[in-house]
C-alpha cells in the first residue's frame, strides 16, 4: 500500500491524533517536514493520499514551499488523491483551488461550537445525527469556498469551517486532531497571543477556559474525527 503523505509546517503542529488512527489502522504514513526544510513533492503519484496540518504562517506569505504546495494539491484533485487539511492546511487547498484566503473578522482561538449544515453532502463525512460539536480552534485567517466545492461546517465566528471537493477532498479551519497534550503546548508557546485577546474578544478563551473539562472534550472531538478520517481514508489511492 503506498503511504499517505503528511505535511508538517511547524514542529508543534504534527498530526496528532490523526497519526493515532493511521497507526491504529496500520495504514503507512510518511512525515514531509516543510519546517525543516523537506522538499514538496514533484507530484502525488507516490502515495495513497495528502494531509496537510496546520500552522501560523499565512498561505499568502512570501514562501518558497507554498507554490509548490499548491500545485501538489491540485496534481493530487486531477489523479484522484485525497486531500485533507487542517486550518493552514485548509486554506492551503482553498488557495490551490483559487478561492482566496483572507483576514477573519475575529481570531478564534481556544474551544467553540461547530454548526454541521443541513445538506446531503455534510451526512457521508459527519452522520445524520451530529448538528453541531465542540471543536478546537486557533486562527486568523479564512479561507473563500472554492468553485464546485460544497462547505458543511460554520461557527459563530467563522462561516467556512469545511468544505468538500468532488467527495473526497476534506478542508478544515478547525482542528479535529488535537490532543489534550498539544492544547497545552500551544496555549504555552503562544500565551502571548492570548493574554493580548482573552477577555477582550469573546472569540479567545483563557488557558483556564481550555483546560476545563479537556479530556472529556477531546475525547468527543476524537470521536466527531474518527467520522471524518474514516470517510476520508475510504477513498485512498491505490
Amino acid at each position: 500500500m503506498k503511504p499517505i503523505a503528511i505535511f508538517r509546517h511547524n514542529p508543534t503542529e504534527g498530526p496528532a491524533y490523526f497519526a493515532t488512527v493511521l497507526e491504529r489502522r496500520k495504514i503507512p504514513w510518511v512525515l514531509v517536514k516543510i519546517d525543516a526544510g523537506d522538499p514538496v513533492p514533484a507530484d502525488a503519484t507516490a502515495y495513497a493520499g495528502l494531509c496537510f496540518m496546520g500552522g501560523p504562517m499565512s498561505v499568502n506569505d512570501d514562501l518558497p514551499w507554498i507554490a509548490p504546495a499548491c500545485a501538489l494539491i491540485r496534481d493530487a484533485v486531477a489523479r484522484k488523491v485525497p486531500v485533507l487539511g487542517h486550518c493552514l492546511g485548509g486554506q492551503l487547498m482553498a488557495k490551490a483551488l483559487g478561492a482566496p484566503v483572507t483576514r477573519n473578522p475575529v481570531k478564534e482561538i481556544g474551544w467553540g461550537e461547530i454548526r454541521v449544515l443541513d445538506n446531503p453532502q455534510a451526512k457521508p463525512w459527519l452522520g445524520a445525527d451530529l448538528k453541531s460539536f465542540l471543536s478546537y480552534h486557533w486562527h486568523g485567517e479564512t479561507f473563500a469556498i472554492p468553485e464546485g466545492a460544497t462547505r458543511l461546517m460554520e461557527s459563530a465566528w467563522c462561516a467556512n469551517q469545511a468544505y468538500v471537493v468532488d467527495g473526497r477532498h476534506f478542508g478544515m479551519q478547525c482542528h479535529v486532531e488535537m490532543t489534550p497534550e498539544l492544547i497545552r503546548t500551544w496555549y504555552g508557546q503562544w500565551a502571548d497571543e492570548i493574554t493580548a485577546l482573552a477577555g477582550r474578544v469573546a472569540s479567545v478563551q483563557t488557558p483556564q477556559q481550555m483546560e476545563a473539562g479537556i479530556e472529556e472534550k477531546v475525547r468527543a472531538l476524537n470521536a466527531v474525527a474518527d467520522r471524518i478520517y474514516d470517510r476520508w481514508l475510504a477513498n485512498l489511492a491505490t
